[in-house]
């Protein structure tokens, strides 16, 4: 189960945030025990990149084995 606070990864690109599915975020809020989560991404520095109402199939638990990549963010 995830709960606020944990680290989720992305399964979908967010085009208009930057986004990209593997892209990790830390859940903020979880809606009515799981239907759905408010999760904030941000760069390494700490940047806010933005915050995203997202469903579950949109996202998953980070896993035993997954490991951080990398890669330029567009920061205003």
């Amino acid at each position: 189960m995830i709960r606020e606070l944990d680290s989720v990864v992305l399964r979908v690109d967010k085009p208009d945030l930057g986004l990209e599915a593997g892209d990790v975020g830390t859940v903020v809020h979880v809606y009515a025990g799981g239907e759905g989560y408010e999760v904030g991404f941000a760069t390494l520095t700490g940047h806010t990149l933005g915050v995203l109402t997202l469903a579950p199939e949109e996202v998953r638990p980070v896993e035993e084995g997954d490991l951080l990549h990398v890669r330029r963010a567009e920061v205003a």
